[in-house]
C-alpha cells in the first residue's frame, strides 16, 4: 500500500488530503473560494507537517488533472510538482470527472446497469461531461455537451443515468426522462481521490513531473465547432 498526498483545485473548492494504506488520515477543505493561491500552500504545509510528525513517508502526490478551472488546475499542479521535486516523489494525475464519481459510488445506491454522468459547468459552452459504468470504465469520451432534451437520450432510453456535479443543474432544466437521476452536492474533493490514485500508482500510471500538463477546460474550446462558441 502507499501514503499519498492528494490535492484538488479543479473547482472553486480547495482541498488537501493524505491517505495511508487506503485510509484518509488527514483532510482539509476550503469552500470559501476561489482562493487557491491563498489557501493551498498553508493546507499542504499542514498536511506535510502532520505526516512528518507521525514519521509517515510519502510515496506519491496525486493531483486532480482536469477538466477544470484553468487557474485552479495550474495552481494545484504547480504545488504538486513542487512537492514531488522537493521530496523525490512520484506524480499521479486523477481525472476530475472520475473523481466526481467516487462519492456517488461510495454513498449512493446506484442501480444495477446504471451509468454515471459527472458534469462540470462550462458556462457558455454548457457542460463538460463523461459517461462511466459502475466500474468506472468509460462508456463515452469526455467532451463538451450542449444540453437539451435529446443530448443523452441514446443512453437514457436503455438504462438509468445519474447526473451530478456542478453542471448537472442544467440537465434538470432540460431533461425530464424517466431514467434520469439527479444527485445534489457532489464535488471533486481530495479525500475522494484515494481509490483512483492508489490504483494508478500500483499500476505504474504516473506522470513525468517536468512535462505534465493538466486537462484544462480551454482545451475543449479549441476543439468545439465555432457555432457552439
Amino acid at each position: 500500500m502507499a501514503c499519498i498526498l492528494h490535492i484538488d483545485t479543479s473547482t472553486d473548492v480547495c482541498s488537501v488530503a493524505v491517505s495511508e494504506d487506503s485510509h484518509v488520515i488527514f483532510d482539509q477543505e476550503d469552500h470559501s473560494g476561489p482562493n487557491h493561491a491563498e489557501r493551498l500552500g498553508t493546507m499542504v504545509d499542514e498536511a506535510l507537517s502532520f505526516t512528518d510528525s507521525h514519521a509517515i513517508p510519502f510515496d506519491a502526490v496525486a493531483v486532480s488533472g482536469g477538466p477544470g478551472s484553468y487557474t485552479g488546475l495550474r495552481i494545484g499542479v504547480s504545488m504538486a510538482k513542487g512537492v514531488c521535486y522537493g521530496r523525490s516523489l512520484k506524480l499521479v494525475s486523477v481525472p476530475t470527472l472520475e473523481l466526481l464519481c467516487v462519492p456517488v459510488l461510495l454513498r449512493e445506491l446506484v442501480e444495477e446497469g446504471a451509468l454515471l454522468c459527472p458534469m462540470l459547468d462550462a458556462r457558455r459552452m454548457e457542460v463538460y461531461a463523461g459517461l462511466y459504468d459502475r466500474a468506472l470504465r468509460p462508456v463515452r469520451e469526455v467532451r463538451a455537451d450542449v444540453v437539451d432534451a435529446d443530448t443523452y437520450r441514446q443512453w437514457l432510453d436503455r438504462q438509468p443515468v445519474y447526473f451530478f456535479g456542478n453542471g448537472a443543474g442544467k440537465c434538470m432544466e432540460a431533461i425530464a426522462h424517466p431514467n434520469a437521476r439527479y444527485i445534489d452536492g457532489i464535488e471533486p474533493l481530495a479525500k475522494w481521490m484515494q481509490p483512483i490514485a492508489e490504483r494508478r500508482l500500483m499500476q505504474g500510471q504516473t506522470e513525468d513531473v517536468a512535462y505534465y500538463v493538466p486537462f484544462y477546460l480551454k482545451d475543449f474550446v479549441a476543439k468545439m465547432p465555432k457555432k457552439l462558441l
